[in-house]
């Protein structure tokens, strides 16, 4: 591509974000611009539009609209509060113990949903009232809340995920995917867990009651058949009994049969939640649309190719090369939101990762970590404002208390980088990837 056609990209991209035009837009306007200044690329809205239909005409993406409603029906069958009592139970009576609570329900709501928002909305507005009364700062429950939301778009089944085996080209599956994304996110909860030890032996954080242990089994019958969800969905992709789709049908069914036997779905429940579900979808659906006609463009000017021989000649150390596209991933989260980020970036860089050895899997959790870094970050951070709203705090005294856990997730991520079996210890064991 000539430089006056990627100024012209980048420039009108960046300028549409800056006057607040929204990501899809922004993406499909600047992507329509750059066609149009080249006298071959004259029916530009033709091919873009093209791109658009094409880029999501795609059997796997089926499943994110399933996984969407399937988070909805969780969100309001009672799920998160089974979760957060057996949590409860389990670890509260650690100093500090909600914010545990806090981290356990939301890695375990996540990973049932799928959506680091539905955790955040559904175990910060049932916790942090409570941490609240028993004197926690609002804005330190807000940012563990916040900050360990973010572990369900890691532990499976995660929509991203999904996204990004799409936007790999099929040299990642979704099922290896699904099974590296448990140690990754288990790491970020256990080292966000580590920070809050500090915290709370420094404030003197009060802690619950140690329970019985039938109190404690009693907690886990209620919880057992939601996490039963999980070992279908992930344990039916893996075993190949069924494909991440079918999955997600699946777990839209089970969800609905947990709603009723947990006695707190209706029949009349299902109009808002179908319609919350398909904004839902027709927003990510639109971004993925605009996102791969961008990606098209990348690829018909063969970006990532010059992009990858400028890298790897003008840098000769691969550590350095990975610590680049760290760089840039944490700076494009703070702006831009997962989906067309992880759409738009992975055809670039992933030539590049590759080219030094690194496997597509762990390249996927490398990413996906940075963007989960970004969510929660301003200016654009939708799980920053959400975790913030839902602990009724302004987002600037949030800010303070969740820079130290946005550092630990920092050095899971250096980790998941440099040390490859994190990433890809799990899909060879399971046969999976060689």
């Amino acid at each position: 591509m000539e430089t006056i056609s990627i100024l012209v990209l980048f420039i009108s991209f960046m300028g549409l974000l800056a006057y607040g035009v929204p990501v899809a837009y922004s993406i499909g306007i600047s992507t329509t611009l750059t066609l149009l200044i080249n006298i071959a690329y004259m029916p530009a809205t033709t091919t873009v539009s093209q791109r658009m239909t094409t880029g999501i005409d795609n059997f796997a993406l089926l499943a994110i609209p399933f996984f969407i409603l399937a988070g909805e029906i969780m969100n309001r069958g009672g799920i998160a509060n089974r979760l957060i009592d057996f949590a409860k139970s389990l670890i509260g009576s650690l100093p500090g113990g909600l914010a545990y609570v806090n981290i356990i329900s939301a890695m375990l709501f996540g990973a049932i949903s799928g959506s680091a928002i539905a955790a955040a909305s559904a175990i910060g507005s049932t916790l942090t009232e409570k941490m609240a009364k028993d004197g926690y700062p609002r804005e330190f429950s807000a940012a563990v809340n916040i900050s360990s939301s973010t572990t369900g778009l890691l532990i499976p089944p995660s929509n991203v995920l999904i996204i990004f085996a799409l936007a790999s080209g099929g040299t990642a599956s979704v099922a290896a995917l699904f099974i590296a994304g448990y140690i990754p996110g288990i790491l970020v909860g256990l080292a966000i867990m580590a920070m809050v030890y500090f915290y709370a032996r420094k404030k003197g954080l009060p802690k619950e009651e140690r329970v019985s242990f039938k109190k404690l089994f009693h907690d886990f019958k209620r919880a057992i058949l939601s996490l039963t969800l999980l070992v279908i969905v992930v344990g039916g992709i893996v075993a190949g009994i069924f494909t991440a789709t079918e999955a997600a049908a699946i777990a839209v069914v089970y969800a609905v049969l947990l709603g009723f036997i947990n006695k707190e779905l209706k029949f009349s429940d299902f109009r808002s939640i179908l319609l919350r579900s398909a904004k839902t979808t027709a927003i990510v659906m639109f971004l993925i649309s605009t996102s791969m006609a961008m990606s098209w463009l990348f690829s018909f000017e063969s970006i990532p190719q010059s992009l990858t021989g400028f890298l790897l000649e003008s840098v000769k150390n691969p550590l350095i090369v990975l610590l680049f596209i760290n760089i840039t991933l944490l700076v494009v989260g703070t702006f831009m939101d997962m989906t067309p980020a992880v759409l738009i970036f992975t055809p670039i860089f992933l030539p590049v990762v590759m080219a030094m050895g690194m496997h597509p899997v762990q390249f996927g959790m490398v990413i996906v970590l940075n963007l989960c870094i970004g969510v929660c970050t301003p200016p654009v951070g939708t799980l920053l404002f959400v975790g913030s709203g839902v602990a009724k705090v302004p987002v600037t005294k949030v800010i303070k208390p969740l820079l130290p856990l946005l550092a630990v997730m920092t050095a899971v991520l250096l980790m998941l980088t440099y040390i490859p079996e994190l990433s890809l210890w799990l899909p060879r064991a399971f046969g999976l990837i060689e």
